[in-house]
């Protein structure tokens, strides 16, 4: 039978003791991390959020409690209190290692039965049986540490911008379904039977209408929702850094947001970031990383032959070209002695599993030894080396193809590459992505599309090639990265409501698509509405790049897996018919 803490109030945390606490009577709780029994003496490593502390039981002090502290076992919730004492053999691996607790008063609060893993902070329990578990997965250190530096992180964003004037304000959980990029998580209303509530992406309408009632600066730790594929950086529901800013322009929302990251990294690593971060336009990071959000902690930059080989004889390259695309290439430095052979076939199969027709490549071990050698005469072949920059040791990769392709391709194999050869430096880099076009042209569809949403402000020199050529419209929106890593991204808001009609029409949006989706913002920009912008930073890719995880889930309490369920609770689950009836729903057999 379990024991109340009467008479026990807990004094201190495990991992808060040190030898300057010797002598003091004190009382910890926590959980039974591991037993020793030696004899005349057992140990129990109690542990709590902050740590882990020695308890020290004799059998010649007090046999009750002796026979007590010999029944515990592994994960047993005890209350103990006792005086500390200063260890004859101390433990160096851990901050309280020079002390421990002579007990003389224990309380078992609760018993475990045998957990399905062992509770310890290096695992190789797959991550399945974890998540089943994860309340017990939750107890190990570095998953503690990384929801307590989580909470730090958002306590400092809260605080910060509350220093610098902005009001924080909760918007709608349950709001109308707009379209912002991804599939609405749908709510049916049992009231208003046959409609549906939507869970919000973001709360883009609600913080720009803030704008428009007058309070000038809004924050939200907000939650948002987005039914789409699931990767590392990805969860359905995530959590959003979510500002808004009034008679600003974009030089305000960069820097108020500089200062915040100079915060965070001051506040909970430690570590003091140079500011202003480096910028780079949309249109250079493409070119020379193959990526809207590049790593640029490595160089490996993408390089055009373009103009070297569109007269060889080589059929691959040519052909790429005269139908309008280009031929470019990355040098992987001293790679030769990695990149075999077999390796770059390997290369090749990935190159080709995401989107290109193949790979050509030079492997330059004591000669340059390229895959389209015969094509192509000695001058060509040095041409290409002296552009490039390469020489003995280094690996080339060449794709060609339609430009956008030979971009995201050399892009995804910069990163792999750089991983496999281990060169990218451990630091942090932020990075501005600015000069994003409004408009990206559908294959599918045919049409010109809002690359950011439709309320983002195109810039001023550009609004005459509205009708006449999107492909030339640059917005007035940005992107924050962080190790390749997209942390956010932003936008000034159209306010006019004439420029606002204008770019729906552009949209090819129909009075009634615009009436239905937006009408109530459209409505409100006639009633006076401040220049205004803002900007959205993902919480939870903040703190895996700050924890150094490897996932969203190892920095969210209670994650979605890739199939976008939760295995703790089995989640999502069938509901009753008698449930679906009062709202009218029908489950259709797919």
């Amino acid at each position: 039978m379990a024991e109340f803490m009467t008479g026990l109030k807990r004094t201190n945390y495990c991992g808060d003791l040190r030898l300057s606490d010797e002598g003091k009577e004190v009382t910890v709780c926590g959980w039974v991390q591991r037993c020793r029994d030696l004899g005349q003496l057992i140990f129990i490593d109690l542990r709590d959020r902050t740590g882990v502390v020695q308890l020290a039981f004799n059998d010649t002090t007090d046999k009750e409690i002796f026979d007590k502290a010999f029944s515990c076992r592994s994960e047993f919730v005890l209350a103990a209190k006792g005086v500390v004492c200063e260890r004859s053999s101390k433990n160096t691996e851990i901050p309280t290692g020079e002390i421990e607790i002579l007990v003389n008063d224990l309380r078992v609060l609760s018993k475990a039965q045998t957990p399905p893993f062992e509770i310890v902070d290096e695992t190789s329990t797959n991550e399945e049986l974890r998540l089943k578990y994860r309340y017990l997965d939750l107890r190990r250190r570095p998953l503690q540490n990384n929801i307590m530096m989580r909470s730090k992180i958002a306590k400092t964003a809260r605080d910060y911008f509350a220093e610098n004037g902005f009001i924080e304000i909760e918007t709608p959980m349950m709001i109308k379904s707009t379209p912002e990029g991804a599939r609405d998580y749908l709510v049916p209303s049992r009231i208003h039977n046959g409609k549906f509530y939507a869970l919000p992406q973001s709360p883009q309408i609600y913080k720009q209408l803030l704008m428009v009632s007058g309070f000038d600066r809004y924050i939200q730790l907000a939650r948002c929702f987005r039914d789409e594929d699931l990767r590392a950086d990805r969860q359905p529901e995530f959590t959003q850094i979510d500002m808004e800013l009034s008679f600003v322009d974009v030089e305000d929302i960069l820097e108020i947001n500089e200062g915040l990251f100079k915060r965070i990294f001051k506040e909970v690593l430690g570590k003091e970031l140079k500011t202003p971060f480096e910028r780079m336009t949309y249109k250079e990071a493409m070119e020379n990383y193959g990526s809207d959000k590049p790593d640029i902690r490595f160089d490996m930059k993408i390089q055009d032959i373009s103009d070297l080989v569109k007269d060889c004889g080589f059929g691959v390259f040519t052909g790429a070209i005269e139908n309008g695309g280009s031929v470019r290439a990355i040098v992987a430095k001293n790679a030769s002695s990695v990149y075999t052979r077999k390796e770059i076939d390997k290369l090749t199969e990935y190159a080709k599993g995401i989107g290109a027709k193949g790979l050509a490549y030079v492997r330059w071990v004591d000669e340059p030894n390229a895959s389209f050698k015969k094509f192509m005469t000695d001058e060509e072949l040095n041409a290409i080396y002296e552009r490039l920059g390469a020489e003995k040791g280094d690996v080339i990769l060449i794709v060609a193809d339609k430009t956008s392709t030979v971009l995201s391709t050399l892009g995804a194999l910069r990163l792999t590459v750089a991983k496999r050869l281990d060169i990218i430096p451990d630091e942090f880099k932020f990075l501005w992505i600015v000069d994003f076009p409004f408009f990206e042209y559908d294959d599918e569809s045919g049409e010109w599309l809002a690359m950011h949403h439709p309320f983002t402000m195109p810039k001023e020199d550009c609004l005459q090639y509205l009708d006449t050529d999107p492909s030339k419209v640059i917005a007035k929106a940005f992107d924050l990265t962080l190790n390749g890593i997209e942390l956010s991204s932003g936008s000034m808001r159209i306010t006019d409501p004439e420029l606002q009609e204008k770019m729906f029409r552009a949209l090819k949006l129909t009075d009634e698509e615009i009436e239905a989706k937006f009408g109530f913002l459209v409505e409100a920009y006639k009633y006076g509405a401040p220049p205004h912008g803002g900007m959205g930073i993902g919480l939870d890719r903040i703190a895996m790049l700050l924890c150094k995880a490897d996932s969203l889930r190892d920095v969210t309490a209670f994650p979605k897996v890739q199939n976008a369920s939760e295995l703790m609770s089995s989640c999502p689950a069938p509901v009753d018919k008698e449930s679906l009836d009062v709202l009218g729903i029908e489950i259709k057999e797919q």
